[in-house]
């Protein structure tokens, strides 16, 4: 599996969401796996990738978190979350993303 954070300069929630992938992975025994960052700076670059806003998370060139938002903007992505809005999911919103990833759903 590959993990990318698919990210615009200067996003507020980068390393987060990197830390938050990086914990889902270690949770589910996937410690080996790379959380790679990948930097977006053209609305053509966005636009060949899963992007629908930074931090997007992505496994295998998918987005984790899919939505009707993929955009070739390069602006910030927000995510519902259990306690609301917030600029990256839980750990737990992550982990069991990854395991659906995982198990090829």
């Amino acid at each position: 599996m590959r993990v990318e954070i698919l990210h615009i300069d200067d996003c507020p929630n980068t390393a987060k969401a990197g830390d938050a992938a990086r914990a889902a992975l270690d949770a589910i025994g996937l410690a080996d796996i790379a959380v790679e960052f990948v930097l977006l700076t053209t609305p053509e670059a966005a636009r060949e990738t899963p992007f629908a806003g930074s931090p997007t998370i992505a496994a295998d060139g998918r987005d984790l978190f899919p939505s009707d938002g993929a955009t070739e903007s390069l602006a910030c992505r927000v995510y519902p979350t259990p306690s609301g809005l917030a600029g990256v999911p839980t750990v737990e919103q992550l982990v069991e993303a990854l395991r659906g990833r995982a198990s090829g759903s």
